[in-house]
């Protein structure tokens, strides 16, 4: 063989694992997967098709397939399953955390999961069908119940031994819940101060006893910024009666507010939020999502075209004002763009309450009034130099009017909607921007009236 077809031949880490599958070489595609981590195969299986992942996951070997398949989202793993045979199969979803297990079958068809809980341990199978009974979006769904507790009057050299025999079967044991003898939560400890303690200490003497904990049925979002909040790496859950049944740890918690964002950040572009990667969705399936946002926003710009028809007279007698039309309904859009999605974030991680509205609307409508001063000193010499000074005049009147209305209805809408249990991101940039655009039309030839008194 030439020198340069070993070159070939050897992979190089920069090539995709798509591109190594594509070309039939397994020699190439393992040495790809042996030099990479968990959550990079995993984000190479999620931009591939369901033939292409299937045939790169069943070269990874047991402990590695278990590491990469927990990083996927939940429909790129139905997408592995369907493609494994039945021990295969079996072997895989037993070996999971029954929370990331849960998640899966509750957004897999009924087939799926039927399968996966038929062939679990009758162990793993009761735990995954007490996280499948707590509602959609609940603490409950991401918690995992297989927790170590210790009873209060352990000595520190018990409670270690607690720890090793228990612990094998839990997802962590850096958080230990202290129970009483009904499993109430009492407080907790954390493993480094056993760990460091001396072996005459008793876990009483140890534990927090003020913790912070939630209830299963809680939001799963709030939970997890309250984690983010509090800097703990792991929070108890408890039911309605305190008795512990398991913990939020802080990987799950990371996933619940990267998919909160995720959600808000596509209802805030005007699009409905999809499952799985970016780049393996069709490009229909994209447009599917988007589609009816346009669609909506499409006939909510009627106002716009109704209010230009209203004032066609004005338009009629100053022609030139058309010129700045585009000018003025896009800085009022962007002000009000920018407000809506300051307001969205503030509400999201708890800086702004809905007792709140009329301290935004105050802050706001000044912030928008500053904008407007600045814009409006621009806006006056770019008038002045296509126009007559008194169109100019116009346009500066305008914009500081436009700028503290759009930037008074950006941040107010977000906190009406929230007052109405609407979620707050559906009424923020898009509806914000097709709003400001019909009333900033009625400002803008409102204040050509009065000022040209046309």
């Amino acid at each position: 063989m030439l020198q340069t077809d070993l070159i070939e031949a050897r992979p190089t880490l920069s090539a995709s694992l798509q591109d190594i599958v594509d070309t039939h070489r397994v020699d190439a595609a393992l040495d790809w997967l042996d030099n990479q981590q968990p959550h990079v195969i995993a984000d190479e299986l999620a931009r591939m098709d369901a033939v292409q992942a299937g045939v790169a996951f069943r070269l990874l070997d047991k402990d590695l397939a278990l590491a990469v398949f927990e990083e996927l989202e939940p429909v790129d793993q139905q997408q592995i399953l369907e493609g494994l045979r039945d021990q295969s199969f079996r072997d895989l979803v037993e070996a999971m955390d029954p929370d990331d297990r849960a998640r899966m079958l509750r957004e897999a068809p009924a087939k799926v999961a039927k399968k996966v809980l038929a062939g679990l341990s009758a162990r793993e199978r009761r735990m995954t069908a007490a996280l499948l009974g707590y509602p959609e979006g609940s603490v409950g769904v991401y918690m995992t119940p297989e927790v170590v507790a210790l009873p209060r009057n352990l000595s520190v050299p018990d409670a270690l031994q607690t720890v090793r025999i228990k612990g094998i079967n839990a997802e962590t044991v850096y958080t230990l819940p202290v129970v009483d003898a009904g499993r109430r939560v009492t407080g907790i400890v954390e493993l480094r101060e056993l760990v460091l303690s001396r072996s005459d200490t008793m876990v009483s003497d140890l534990v927090v006893t003020e913790p912070t904990f939630v209830r299963a049925t809680d939001s799963a979002e709030k939970a997890a910024r309250l984690m983010r909040e509090t800097n703990v790496i792991n929070l108890p859950v408890v039911d309605s009666e305190d008795r512990l049944v398991g913990l939020l740890t802080i990987d799950d918690a990371v996933e619940v507010i990267e998919a909160a964002d995720s959600e808000d950040v596509a209802k805030q572009a005007g699009s409905a939020p999809w499952e799985g990667h970016y780049m393996a969705a069709k490009v229909f399936q994209l447009a599917r999502y988007r589609a009816l946002w346009l669609l909506l926003l499409l006939f909510a710009a009627t106002l716009t075209v109704s209010v230009t028809d209203f004032f066609e007279g004005t338009l009629q007698q100053a022609t030139h004002l058309a010129l700045f039309i585009p000018l003025l309904i896009g800085a009022g859009g962007n002000a009000g763009a920018q407000a809506a999605t300051a307001c969205v974030r503030a509400l999201a991680v708890g800086e702004v309450r809905g007792s709140d509205l009329f301290k935004v609307i105050w802050r706001e409508c000044r912030v928008g009034l500053v904008l407007g001063t600045m814009l409006a000193t621009a806006g006056v010499a770019i008038g002045a130099l296509f126009v007559d000074p008194g169109t100019a005049l116009v346009v500066g009147v305008t914009l500081i009017i436009i700028c503290g209305w759009a930037a008074t209805i950006g941040g107010t809408m977000p906190l009406l909607a929230r007052r109405l249990r609407i979620d707050p991101a559906v009424v923020s940039a898009p509806m914000v921007t097709t709003l400001v655009d019909a009333t900033g039309l009625i400002i803008y030839f409102t204040t050509a009236k009065l000022v040209l008194g046309i």
